[in-house]
């Protein structure tokens, strides 16, 4: 008798939510949020202005998971990154403020079909190395839970003995990983982050990551071998003399063209909004939109060129983020980005309100999953999801 399939879940809860770049990209992908759990408040009156989830103002840590068990289908988030980012303290397990053992519970509890959770690239650092891998076993065997006073490395040796012992037993998940550059999957943003997918071992999913589907090689051939991408702005191909040599001789050595697509450029992304310094009154005013005066170059911080994809948005842990947020002019003068303009370069759609005072919304878009990214990510999963349960 062929063994019975449980059939696909569409709910979805998603834990450290801030903005709702990842939610909102879960949500296009087919899910429905039953829980969006998120502890900064001026992030949950973003959530609860802009879309009717049932947002709740809560630290993870004091969560009661018991009324959804087993009701959720895919469950999503991205862990505090502040303990394993390269402009931290670099504390990884030693740090309050690390959320992976609250992940990893609310996996163990809900016992979703899949998950997927997102942090920074510095969690595959060399000096992590040993406790990433204590992530990923803790993923795969969720049950297998650390005894009251075990140090994190005696539960470590009893998850590889465990995995190695060649039978699975209760809970288990089949887990990946990859680093991905956000500018790959078609957004305007220089953005590598870590993300971690298993799905269910009783589901049977077969599942890899998305091919990227843009280039910079595809980039830098419409700028400087076929002139498409000045064409397209209705700009003289004479701009591409501005770029660093360096690019020049790149594109130089292609020999032909990418069959993917051409990265997307800040000007790309911000092509249709006027200068905030400059723009006329209008009777229908651009929300977020407003100049920041106070911009500066330094170095290392010298801003987003307009012809490239813009570098890392940050979310500025030590107070208003410098470089990394600021456009680079032709002109070379530099600016900071305005809200509307940040959220462009992480793909929130134009009328999704952002609250709080400039800072806190800066933090909100610095530490969100670029809302395509999301899509990407969730739309793959759903689908591994339906074929395998058709089966």
């Amino acid at each position: 008798m062929k063994k019975s399939s449980p059939n696909i879940n569409k709910n979805s809860m998603e834990l450290f939510a801030g903005a709702g770049g990842l939610a909102l990209g879960v949500e296009q992908a087919g899910f429905k949020h039953r829980a969006v759990i998120e502890l900064d408040e001026w992030a949950c009156k973003t959530l609860s202005n802009n879309r009717q989830w049932p947002v709740f103002h809560q630290d993870v840590r004091d969560f009661d998971y018991s009324a959804y068990q087993q009701t959720i289908g895919l469950l999503v988030g991205g862990p505090p990154c502040q303990p394993f980012s390269f402009g931290g303290k670099h504390q990884a397990h030693c740090d309050h403020r690390n959320m992976f053992p609250e992940a990893i519970r609310a996996v163990r509890e809900l016992q979703p079909q899949a998950f997927l959770f997102e942090n920074v690239g510095g969690l595959r650092r060399k000096s992590f190395s040993n406790y990433f891998e204590y992530i990923i076993l803790q993923l795969r065997h969720p049950y297998v839970i650390a005894r009251s006073n075990e140090e994190w490395f005696n539960h470590f040796d009893r998850l590889q003995r465990h995995e190695t012992v060649g039978v699975v037993t209760g809970l288990h998940y089949n887990v990946v990983w990859k680093t991905l550059d956000a500018a790959d999957h078609g957004i305007p943003q220089r953005r590598e982050r870590v993300f971690l997918v298993g799905f269910r071992s009783d589901v049977g999913a077969q599942w890899s990551f998305p091919s990227p589907t843009h280039s910079r090689d595809a980039l830098l051939w419409s700028q400087f071998r076929s002139d498409e991408y000045w064409e397209s702005h209705g700009l003289p191909k004479t701009r591409r003399n501005q770029f660093p040599l360096n690019l020049l001789e790149q594109a130089k050595k292609l020999e032909c063209a990418s069959t993917l697509l051409p990265w997307r450029t800040v000007r790309d992304a911000l092509k249709d909004l006027p200068d905030p310094e400059r723009q006329l009154k209008r009777t229908a005013p651009i929300s977020g939109h407003q100049f920041i005066p106070g911009a500066r170059s330094y170095p290392g911080h010298t801003g987003s060129p307009y012809d490239l994809p813009a570098k890392t948005l940050k979310a500025g842990v030590h107070g208003i983020p410098g470089g990394e947020n600021m456009l680079r002019l032709p002109s070379d003068k530099v600016r900071y980005f305005t809200i509307r303009e940040c959220a462009r370069l992480q793909d929130f759609p134009d009328d999704f309100v952002f609250e709080g005072a400039w800072g806190r919304v800066i933090k909100q878009l610095g530490n969100a999953v670029p809302v395509g990214l999301g899509t990407v990510l969730a739309q793959s999963i759903f689908k591994a999801l339906q074929q395998a349960l058709k089966k």
